[in-house]
C-alpha cells in the first residue's frame, strides 16, 4: 500500500493553500492600512518632514501589494509541506511576524506614535529573520520569497527612524480634523 502523496496531489495541495493564503495576506495588509487611516495626504502625515530617500507615495501600494503576495505564497509553500519537521513552528512564526507587521500602520498612522512604531518595526525586522530561518528548514524557496520583504522592511525601518528624527515634536500629536462650515 502506497502512503506517499503523488506529485499531482502535492501540487493540488499547494494550489489550494496559495488560493487561500495569497488573498488572505493581501486582504489583511489592505485592511490594516485602510482601517488605520494610512494616507499620504492626511494632515498629520503631510506635516511631517521626510528624508531625501522617501519614495513617491504611489510606490508604497505597489510594493506592499507585491510583498503581501510573495508572503502569502511563501506561507502556502510551508503549509502545503505536510509532515515536514518544523512546519508548525514556522507557521506560528509567520503568524507572529504578520501580526507585528499589521500593527505598524495603526500605531504610526492611526495613533501617530512614531517612536512606538519604530519599536514595532524593529521587532518586525527580527521576526522576519526568524520566520525566514524557520521557513528555510521546511522549504528553502519559501524563505527566499521573504527576502524582498525583509529588504523593504529594513528600508522602512530607516524611514521610520529618519522621520522620527526630523519630527520629534510631532510624535503622538493628534492633528484636529478641519471642520467645514455649511452655509445655507
Amino acid at each position: 500500500m502506497n502512503f506517499l502523496a503523488s506529485t499531482g496531489q502535492l501540487r493540488a495541495g499547494l494550489i489550494r493553500s496559495a488560493l487561500i493564503c495569497v488573498p488572505l495576506v493581501l486582504l489583511l495588509g489592505t485592511l490594516s492600512g485602510t482601517l488605520s487611516g494610512t494616507n499620504a495626504e492626511g494632515a498629520w502625515f503631510a506635516a511631517l518632514e521626510k528624508p531625501d530617500a522617501y519614495p513617491p507615495p504611489a510606490a508604497f501600494g505597489i510594493v506592499w501589494g507585491v510583498l503581501y503576495a510573495l508572503m502569502g505564497m511563501a506561507l502556502a509553500l510551508v503549509i502545503s509541506a505536510y509532515g515536514a519537521r518544523g512546519r508548525g513552528l514556522a507557521i506560528i512564526a509567520f503568524a507572529v511576524q504578520l501580526a507585528v507587521n499589521l500593527a505598524w500602520s495603526p500605531i504610526f498612522f492611526g495613533a501617530h506614535r512614531m517612536s512606538w512604531a519604530l519599536v514595532d518595526i524593529l521587532l518586525l525586522d527580527v521576526a522576519i529573520v526568524v520566520t525566514m530561518v524557520l521557513f528555510a528548514r521546511v522549504r528553502p524557496v519559501a524563505a527566499w520569497l521573504l527576502a524582498p520583504y525583509l529588504v523593504w522592511v529594513l528600508f522602512a525601518s530607516y524611514l521610520n527612524w529618519a522621520i522620527l528624527q526630523k519630527n520629534p515634536d510631532l510624535d503622538g500629536i493628534q492633528v484636529p480634523v478641519a471642520v467645514q462650515r455649511i452655509e445655507f
